[in-house]
């Protein structure tokens, strides 16, 4: 098979490229939709401290572990598993990597185009006077009609698409420099609201002010999950992005970066929700709710609470295309260095192939309610299969092969960048690769399959 030409190869141009496109692809819905009910059912700020401690311990030298693989390899997650492991069977990683994007990229479509479904709601002023009962019948109205879901994933497809179709440096970094930033400032403003609200203290305690007697398993599990999710390892993004970063570049602090500024917006989207959640007397543990039914509650109710409720859709749709483009690129990246395929084709092809799934995930709750797998419907199925099965266990193979399959020497090589740069906690980057990480994420996937119980 003839071997794809590096020379037009696309390559992020910039540092600060580098870290707004790799933060991107970290910072989606789960950051803004997922941590904060997460946090609110599992404690408050005594989940907080263990995830942020999961997310040093273990999110950034797995991440890190992507970085190395994409950018020793240049490639995408199967070639590069296969240059670096030739007549191995370790190529199987990049195939569940592709897999995982392709499945997460039809589930997530979907929730993309609810995020558009509610911006125009909220253009419209549609949700002034409706109680929480009655936005939890509006948002289920929604779900159940044949043809909005369907229209506004392909709409949020559409949009993924035209990004990735621009190439690297300019499509994907140039869409990541400009919307990080305005992402950052929308966070803020709905923070400085939040906080001034008549009440936000005991939100504020409840995020910051640890009560160590509710940590337990189930607690520990779920920041361990959420950290390790949140930082969308084990999908091939950050192989991906990795291959794009220039040789010079230090992986490591990249990681770290990226590492902070997801958790550090994970953080942010927790002072923009609890202090409104507590000021208005709402339960914190109200589960996926929470975006589509509880906060316009809360909305409706603050001064000037139209425009923090446009700001806030915008926002969400924001995070979900930075998201998205990654996971997209996935795809496109294997077709072009694998199959050849030209990369507009490819683009296109891989959109294509995905929106058939997302349209299928989209009518989960209407016309295919009845269609059920193992139980589930189309969108659950994706969702569980790719989160549960397919994420921990390639972000579980990568470490387990940077740890003990790559070589030690190679490793300190691309993270020093040949002996340019120091690398002074390796022994112990090394020592959580090769055991912390690998036990850890084995006990999260045997926990999310049910085989073990804690």
């Amino acid at each position: 098979m003839a071997q794809f030409d590096l020379s037009n190869r696309g390559t992020f141009g910039s540092k600060f490229g580098i870290i707004a496109a790799a933060a991107g692809s970290a910072i989606g819905l789960g950051n803004i939709w997922r941590f904060p009910y997460i946090t609110g059912q599992n404690g408050g700020a005594a989940f907080l401290i263990v995830y942020l401690f999961f997310v040093f311990a273990i999110g950034i030298p797995v991440m890190l572990s992507e970085f190395v693989i994409g950018r020793a390899t240049q490639r995408n997650p199967f070639g590069a598993f296969r240059k670096l492991a030739p007549g191995k069977p370790w190529w199987l990683v990049g195939v569940l990597g592709i897999g995982a994007a392709f499945m997460i990229l039809a589930f997530y479509g979907a929730v993309g185009g609810w995020t558009i479904e509610y911006l125009i709601q909220s253009i419209g002023n549609t949700f002034k006077g409706k109680d929480a009962a009655e936005l939890q019948i509006m948002f289920n109205s929604f779900l159940s009609d044949p043809v909005r879901p369907v229209i506004w994933q392909l709409l949020f497809m559409a949009i993924t698409a035209l990004i990735v179709l621009s190439g690297v440096e300019k499509g994907i970094e140039r869409f990541a420099k400009v919307l990080m930033p305005v992402l950052l400032v929308i966070i803020i403003i709905l923070d400085i609201r939040s906080v001034t609200l008549p009440g936000a203290r005991e939100g504020l305690e409840f995020l910051f002010k640890p009560d160590f007697s509710k940590i337990n398993a189930s607690v520990i599990f779920e920041a361990l999950g959420q950290a390790f999710f949140s930082l969308s390892i084990g999908m091939g993004t950050l192989i991906t992005y990795g291959s794009y970063i220039h040789k010079k570049d230090n992986l490591a602090n990249t990681a770290v970066i990226v590492s902070l500024a997801d958790t550090f917006i994970a953080i942010l989207a927790g002072i923009a929700i609890f202090p409104a959640v507590f000021a208005f007397n709402i339960a914190p543990a109200v589960e996926e709710g929470l975006v589509f039914v509880t906060l316009p509650t809360i909305f409706q109710q603050l001064p000037g609470g139209y425009f923090f409720m446009l700001l806030f859709f915008v926002l969400l749709i924001i995070a979900a295309l930075t998201s998205s483009i990654s996971v997209l690129e996935v795809v496109v990246a294997f077709s072009v260095e694998e199959l050849k395929i030209p990369r507009k084709k490819a683009t296109l092809l891989a959109t294509a192939a995905i929106s058939v799934l997302g349209v299928m995930c989209a009518l989960s709750w209407g016309g295919l309610s009845e269609f059920k797998i193992l139980g589930t419907h189309f969108f659950g199925l994706l969702n569980s299969t790719s989160t549960k099965i397919f994420l921990p266990l390639g972000g579980l193979l990568i470490v387990l092969f940077v740890g003990w399959g790559y070589g030690k020497s190679k490793v300190k090589n691309e993270l020093s960048n040949q002996g340019d740069l120091r690398s002074r906690l390796f022994k112990l980057f090394m020592f959580l690769v090769r055991f912390i990480a690998p036990i850890a994420i084995a006990l999260v996937f045997l926990n999310g399959l049910g085989i073990l119980k804690f």
